[in-house]
């Protein structure tokens, strides 16, 4: 078949369908340009910020290394705690009283009473020496009563004497009385006269002398007495302290308790002041706690406590605070304040909670450990991303809190611990 006898297809013409194209006004030309500039003033204004909020900082620091707490107010119990060591109040030490040999009648650990006799000390020196120390004040005390038969016998020959003495002035008194007469009548020569006149004269001085004598012997004999006397009582005070030291060889417990440690053995040989064995009293007890200096100048006696051990608690009192410091720390004692605890045993540890005073709508944080860094007088505030270092000024500490005197607001958030990784920067960068 011939191609050319076939009929042509027609087409379709498309100019109806043609449109003129209007050439882009101005703004549809930029359009595309302003949207790359005000992308990158987007991206300028987001750097400026962030190198505006991020000024400043010196490190970054992970998150997770910190902890952080919330500041807030509350009522606020203003404690310290400490680990203290059950002591007993009594506790007294037995020394021997002299040297020798010690008998021991208890065991470590045996319930005594007052008064009973826990061992026997044998001393010979001390025993020979009592009995010369005896001898001597026998033989004293007949030298006593010696000098009193030998002044009562003095008295008696003197008062004989005086009674003799004066019969016989009063003899020699009649004599020249008679002899005066006589002489009178012619009977006496003057002689004979003054011959009697001088017996009286001698009858009278003996007499004299004879009254002295008996008058002035009672003194004496008071101070020979008295004398021996004196060196009597001296030696029976020697007497008696021997005696108490020899009491003391048999060694008695001075309280109701148990014996604690026994430092001797069963016949062994001591020197005096040497230690023999310890005498716990179990009825007064107490703890004895080491409490740091700085929170030690809160403590007062007469403070409430609260003691922990064997999974028991017992009310306490602080009985005394030591008013010296050594190495740092502070000694206090806390008595029970209830019945007597069951069950403790001498240097056994307990917790001990010591409430100094309690206060309501206190600015408080929980405590950690940036009470310590910079002596307590910065905080590091956090403010979304950003850590900063911000002066504060801290009030009392507890066991789980700390006041705020100055520095922070209610609901600030700072870091109470992991801030040693800051290095004391201003400013530090939180990382997640």
């Amino acid at each position: 078949m011939n191609d050319s006898n076939m009929p042509r297809a027609m087409l379709r013409d498309t100019a109806p369908q043609d449109r003129p194209i209007q050439p882009p006004t101005f703004w549809r030309r930029r359009a595309k340009l302003a949207l790359v500039i005000g992308a990158v003033v987007i991206l300028i204004v987001i750097l400026t910020v962030s190198l505006v909020h991020y000024s400043g900082t010196q490190t970054s620091v992970d998150r997770s290394r910190l902890t952080i707490a919330t500041v807030e107010r509350g009522s606020f119990v203003h404690d310290v705690a400490a680990e203290g060591q059950v002591i007993a109040a009594v506790s007294p030490t037995l020394y021997a009283p002299a040297p020798g040999l010690v008998g021991l009648k208890i065991h470590a650990g045996d319930a005594v009473s007052k008064g009973q006799v826990l061992a026997e000390l044998e001393s010979p020196d001390l025993t020979a020496k009592l009995s010369q120390e005896e001898a001597t004040l026998q033989s004293l005390r007949l030298d006593w009563q010696r000098a009193e038969r030998d002044a009562e016998q003095k008295l008696k020959q003197l008062r004989s004497s005086y009674q003799q003495a004066e019969v016989d002035r009063k003899t020699a008194e009649r004599e020249l009385d008679r002899s005066r007469k006589a002489f009178e009548l012619g009977s006496y020569s003057e002689l004979q006269m003054l011959r009697a006149q001088d017996a009286l004269e001698k009858a009278q001085f003996v007499f004299d002398q004879a009254k002295s004598n008996f008058e002035a012997q009672p003194q004496q004999n008071r101070f020979d007495i008295g004398s021996k006397q004196t060196l009597l009582e001296r030696q029976q005070l020697v007497v008696a302290d021997l005696h108490r030291q020899v009491d003391l060889l048999t060694i008695r417990s001075p309280v109701e308790g148990q014996v604690g440690q026994v430092q001797v053995l069963d016949r062994a040989s001591v020197t005096k002041d040497a230690p023999l064995l310890t005498v716990v009293d179990l009825s007064a007890l107490e703890v004895e706690i080491k409490v740091a200096e700085n929170l030690a100048r809160d403590l007062q006696p007469g403070m409430p406590a609260d003691l922990e051990g064997n999974g028991k608690h017992w009310p306490g009192v602080v009985k005394g605070v030591s008013p010296e410091v050594v190495n740092g720390d502070v000694t206090a004692r806390v008595r029970f304040s209830g019945a007597r605890p069951a069950g403790l045993r001498q240097s056994q540890r307990l917790a001990v909670r010591i409430f100094v005073d309690r206060r309501t709508n206190v600015l408080m944080v929980d405590r950690g450990a940036f009470i310590d860094e910079g002596g307590g007088n910065f905080a590091y505030v956090v403010q979304g991303r950003i850590a900063a270092r911000r002066p504060v000024r801290l009030g009392a500490e507890s066991v789980a809190k700390v006041e705020i005197l100055d520095g922070v607001s209610s609901g600030d958030q700072i870091v109470i611990s992991g801030a040693e990784a800051f290095h004391n920067a201003d400013r530090v960068i939180l990382s997640e």
